[in-house]
C-alpha cells in the first residue's frame, strides 16, 4: 500500500498543501525550518493518531487557526484508494476516519497502515530513561498485535488506579492490604502477556537487527540488544508481595513491566557512554530496518519509511550503504527529507529508481 497524495490544511507551518507522490522514495529539500518534517510528520499522524514530535494535538494547529486537517489516500494503480482523515478542531476531541467513517476508538486504526519513521529525536532510545525505550517496544508490537495494545490499555489503566490508592493510605495513614489485592489481580493477567509478547519479539528481532547494522557500518563493530525485566525471575504476585513495603514507602508502584527496558551494547560497552554519534546513528537506523523488515513479515505488507534527516553525522560511506539497501525491491515506499539538494540528486543521478524531490520553503512545496 502506498501513499499517492496527501492534502495538509493549517498543519503546523502549512495554511494549504497538496501533494501527489512517487510509489517508491520521495525526497524533500529545503533549509532547517521549512516545513520538511513537518510533511513527515502528517504521514506519520495517518498511521498512529498522533504526531511523532508533539503529543499535544491543538498545538500541531496553524498560528490563529480554528483547525488543522490531515486527508491521505492510500492505494495501489489497481485500486480505489482507502482515504485516511484526522480533523483537530480547537477545544475539541480529535476526529479520525477511514473512509469517511469514524473510528470509536483510535486504537482501531492502529496497524492498518504500518509506517517506520526515523528522526534525529530517536537519538533519545540511546541517551533517555527507560521510559523511551518502552515505548518504542509498544509502538512496534503494537502495530501488527491488537491483543497486546489492548492488555497494555488495561495495564497502564489498572497501574494509575494502583498507583492512586497507594497515595491515598499514605494520605490517610491507612493500609489495607486486600484492597490492594484487587488492583494486583488485572495487572497481573496483563503483565504477563505484555511480558511474553515483549520478549518474544526482541528474541525474533535481535537477528534482523544485527544484519541491518552489520550492513549500515560495513562489519565495523558487534553490538547487542538486552531485554531487561523483572519478570525474568518472577511473576508480578511475589513482585508485588516483596516489595510491599517498597510501594508503601515510595507512594507508587515500584516493579512491574512498567519498568521494562532494553540495553544497548557496542563491543559490550554501554552504547550511551562508548558509541560515537556515527555509531548511536547506525544502531538507531539498524533497530528502525528491523522493525521494517519484521513488521512486513508479520504483517503482509511493506511499512511506509520516513527518513528524516538521517544523513547527518553518517560518512559517505554509510550514506551509500543505506541508499542502496532502501532502494531494494523488498523496501516498499520512502519519504526522505535533506537540508543538501545537491546530495539529493547526486545519491539518485545514476539511479533507475523512481524518485520524486520536492523543493520545500517556509510552508510551501513545489515539485522539483
Amino acid at each position: 500500500m502506498h501513499l499517492q497524495r496527501i492534502t495538509l490544511t493549517n498543519f503546523k507551518n502549512y495554511q494549504q498543501a497538496e501533494m501527489h507522490f512517487s510509489d517508491k522514495i520521495n525526497c524533500f529539500i529545503g533549509d532547517n525550518g521549512a516545513g520538511k518534517t513537518n510533511i513527515l510528520d502528517a504521514v506519520y499522524y495517518l498511521s498512529y493518531c498522533k504526531s511523532y514530535f508533539n503529543l499535544a494535538d491543538q498545538q500541531n494547529i496553524r498560528h490563529h487557526e480554528d483547525f488543522f486537517s490531515i486527508h491521505g489516500y492510500f492505494g495501489n494503480q489497481h485500486s480505489v484508494p482507502d482515504q485516511v482523515s484526522c480533523i483537530q478542531k480547537r477545544n475539541h476531541k480529535k476526529t479520525f476516519r477511514f473512509n469517511q467513517k469514524d473510528y470509536e476508538r483510535l486504537a482501531d486504526h492502529i496497524g492498518k497502515i504500518p509506517v517506520v519513521m526515523i528522526s534525529p529525536y530517536d537519538r533519545d532510545l540511546i541517551n533517555e530513561g527507560s521510559e523511551v525505550r518502552r515505548r518504542f517496544l509498544d509502538s512496534v508490537v503494537s502495530q501488527f498485535d491488537p491483543v497486546y495494545l489492548n492488555h497494555l490499555i488495561t495495564y497502564n489503566k489498572a497501574l494509575l488506579q494502583r498507583n492512586s490508592l497507594l497515595k491515598q493510605f499514605s494520605e490517610r495513614h491507612h493500609f489495607d492490604p486486600d484492597l490492594l489485592q484487587l488492583y494486583n489481580e488485572p495487572l497481573n493477567v496483563s503483565a504477563q502477556l505484555i511480558y511474553e509478547r515483549r520478549k518474544a519479539f526482541i528474541d525474533a528481532f535481535l537477528p534482523l537487527f544485527s544484519h541491518y547494522y552489520a550492513l549500515v557500518s560495513g562489519e565495523r563493530e558487534t553490538v547487542a540488544i538486552e531485554y531487561e525485566s523483572d519478570l525474568h525471575h518472577s511473576g508480578l504476585e511475589d513482585l508485588f508481595a516483596g516489595a510491599i513495603e517498597k510501594d508503601r514507602q515510595a507512594r507508587f508502584t515500584t516493579t512491574g513491566v512498567h519498568k521494562d527496558d532494553l540495553l544497548f551494547t557496542i563491543g559490550s560497552y554501554p552504547l550511551k557512554k562508548f558509541g560515537s554519534q556515527g555509531q548511536q546513528k547506525s544502531f538507531v537506523i539498524a533497530l528502525k530496518l528491523a522493525q521494517f523488515d519484521y513488521t512486513s513479515a508479520i504483517m503482509g505488507q511493506k511499512p511506509v519509511l520516513l527518513f528524516d534527516d538521517i544523513f547527518d553525522k553518517l560518512d559517505d560511506f554509510r550514506v551509500g550503504q543505506l541508499i542502496q539497501l532502501v532502494s531494494e525491491e523488498r523496501f516498499g515506499q520512502v519519504f526522505i527529507t535533506d537540508t543538501q539538494r545537491n546530495r539529493i540528486e547526486r545519491l539518485f543521478e545514476d539511479s533507475p529508481i523512481d524518485h520524486r524531490i520536492f523543493k520545500v520553503e517556509t510552508g510551501t512545496v513545489a515539485k522539483v
